[in-house]
Order: C-alpha cells, then structure tokens, then sequence
C-alpha cells in the first residue's frame, strides 16, 4: 500500500511538472517574441532618431526649405514619442514575463530535483542573445 501511494505522489508530480512545463513553454515562446518585438522597436527607435539628425543638419543647410523641414521634424519627432511608448510597453511586458518564468521555472526545477531529474537550463544557457538585464 505505501509502494502505491509513494508511486502516485510521483505520478502527480510528473503530472504538475508537465503542466508546469508547458506553462512555461507557453510563457518562455512569448518571451522570446517579446523580445525580438523589442529588437525591432529599438531598431527602429535608432533609425528614427538618425532620421532625425539628418533632418536637422539639412535644416541648418537649406533655410528655404525650412518649413517643409519643419514638418518633417513634428512627424518624426510624434513617430519617436510613440516608438519609445511601444518600446517602455514592450519593456513592462518582457520584464512581467520574466518576473512570471522565473519562480515558475525554479518551482518546476525543484520538483524535477525531487524526481531525480536534472534541472532546465536557464535562459540565458538557452538564448545567449536573450538580455534580460536591461
């Protein structure tokens, strides 16, 4: 009797290791699109601000076309409010999930230990591009 309920104590937590583990799956795959929504946005975020030194120096150079310039200015510069707005929002939300795949992944990690299993690389061991630590 005791076999039979020591051996359904491990089947329950390998039931809860695999659902935590695609949980984790799940939370580790946004992640990653998160981040490389990131990427792009902080690309983006360079170009646009390269954009907007060009603009300036060519000010300076043609007075005459100071006000079609100057246009171009307020739209560049409302396209980079909003870009860092995107980037900060993409920031929260890869930190959230960072904040969220850590204690789960240390939960998951502890029950394999329990199990004899070995634990889960990190993300960091996973996706060396992957800098959390912004």
């Amino acid at each position: 009797m005791g076999d039979e309920q020591e051996i359904m104590c491990k089947l329950e937590n390998i039931l809860e290791i695999r659902n935590k583990t695609v949980q984790m799956q799940k939370i580790k795959s946004r992640l990653k699109v998160e981040f490389e929504s990131l990427e792009s946005e902080e690309k983006h975020l360079k170009e646009y601000k390269q954009e907007m030194d060009l603009l300036l120096q060519e000010k300076m150079a043609h007075v005459e076309e100071l006000r079609l310039i100057h246009a171009d200015i307020n739209v560049m510069e409302s396209t980079i409010k909003q870009s860092e707005n995107d980037l900060n929002k993409l920031l929260e939300t890869t930190r959230r999930l960072h904040d969220e795949y850590k204690p789960l992944k240390e939960h998951v990690d502890a029950l394999r230990m329990t199990l004899g299993l070995h634990r889960l690389p990190n993300l960091n061991e996973e996706e060396e591009k992957l800098s959390l630590e912004l």
